[in-house]
């Protein structure tokens, strides 16, 4: 029996923006499509960054989280996903094998692995994906 690779389990339909992308895009994205991860791509799906839940909270509004929401959104408006996307983005090809992908998720400390033939952005391998296949397993 062959062991599970990365393609059985990752995400192939994604929801991806671009560096000149506004934070409210962003934002709007991640609240309609209920995802805490967003790989940031150029105009041939090249993989050029990586956007968590986490990184808009942190950085987006810095200390402006009780302003009014107008304001708030104002400001998101203003500043570009490339301000806070991460560029040195841990990543695993679609052969790998599962178990690599888990260790490397656990031991990086990081909840997603964007899967790339080359730097082509083919999937996104989750924590959730991970949890699924525990769940959904006899």
């Amino acid at each position: 029996m062959r062991r599970l690779q990365v393609r059985d389990l990752m995400t192939d339909t994604l929801f991806t923006l671009r560096p000149q992308d506004d934070l409210t895009v962003l934002y709007d994205l991640m609240d309609a499509k209920h995802i805490r991860h967003v790989p940031i791509v150029d105009r041939e799906r090249e993989l050029v960054g990586l956007v968590t839940q986490r990184d808009l909270s942190r950085s987006a509004l810095g200390t402006q989280e009780d302003a009014p929401l107008s304001l708030q959104r104002e400001m998101l408006r203003r500043r570009r996903i490339r301000e806070i996307m991460a560029t040195e983005v841990d990543t695993v090809e679609p052969d790998e094998d599962l178990r690599v992908a888990a260790d490397m998720l656990i031991e990086n400390k990081i909840g997603c692995l964007p899967v790339v033939e080359g730097t082509h952005l083919v999937g996104i391998l989750t924590e959730s994906d991970f949890v699924r296949l525990f769940v959904q397993s006899p």
